[in-house]
């Protein structure tokens, strides 16, 4: 079982909740290492002075800003460490807000609250219960592994979950994006009307499991055959798609031809 990454308590008004924190996400990348194809032997990389093109001990870096072109502010590993901030053990909610004002770019990272201890299971339960009686999430801020986060405490599966968010300065805003259309227009009536009966035969209901990371899949099978001495055989290329659309409502009607289809085989699969 793993151990909780945080544990300390939620607090709004004068109620305190003792929770715990697990791990919500897990990712399933596939790590490589970089080997000397002649020997097999692994490459490291080496901290080098860029003018003397000699290794430098740990002992004799030190942290360095740029502030102008070839010009640094800078600390030692020290100084930083005592500038980052302590671990905080108490998540102080200042707002109760309702769930669909936040936009998912906001979010980063989920864990799982659960009580901490037995006397923690009826406020954890009676703050859930609030929660989703009023469709509200809670926000305020922690420090965990010497970060200051954002949180947003929330309802998820008849539980309790703190979501790591992003700060309102680290949202790219969309008039900095090049490209970006300065207003929106009103497509052609038809045009529009093709659209919304495409995406009318492409609803479903959110199932996450139908969805899989295939590359990591395909990867991890390679790695598996390779390691029994198996010869991999190269799949066909897929034909490239043509992005360039010559006849827009020819190409909505072919859509909403093909995945009227799709729904019907999986309305068949699923019967």
């Amino acid at each position: 079982m793993a151990r909780p990454v945080w544990r300390g308590t939620i607090s709004f008004g004068l109620v305190n909740v003792p929770v715990k924190a697990h791990t919500a996400v897990r990712d399933h990348d596939i790590h490589f290492h970089q080997l000397d194809k002649r020997s097999g032997a692994r490459i490291r990389i080496r901290k080098v002075s860029e003018k003397s093109g000699r290794e430098v001990d740990a002992d004799d870096i030190e942290m360095g800003f740029e502030v102008k072109k070839g010009r640094y502010v800078t600390f030692d590993k020290d100084e930083l460490a005592e500038l980052k901030p302590a671990s905080t053990r108490a998540i102080e909610v200042t707002d109760f807000v309702a769930l669909e004002d936040i936009d998912p770019i906001y979010y980063e990272r989920t864990y799982w609250l659960v009580p901490d201890g037995d006397q923690a299971a009826s406020s954890y339960q009676l703050l859930l219960a609030a929660m989703l009686e009023r469709e509200r999430v809670g926000i305020g801020t922690v420090v965990m592994r010497n970060k200051q986060y954002l949180t947003a405490i929330r309802p998820l599966e008849n539980a309790l979950a703190l979501s790591t968010m992003r700060f309102a300065d680290e949202v790219v805003p969309r008039k900095d994006v090049e490209g970006m259309p300065k207003r929106r227009t009103r497509p052609d009536a038809k045009a529009l009307k093709m659209a919304t009966q495409l995406l009318d035969a492409m609803a479903a209901d959110w199932k996450p499991e139908r969805y899989h990371d295939t590359y990591t899949e395909e990867l991890r099978a390679r790695i598996e055959a390779r390691e029994r001495g198996e010869d991999v055989v190269e799949k066909a290329p897929a034909e490239e798609r043509d992005d360039k659309v010559v006849d827009l409502m020819a190409a909505l009607e072919e859509s909403v031809a093909a995945a009227k289809q799709r729904g019907r085989r999986r309305r068949r699969t699923s019967a």
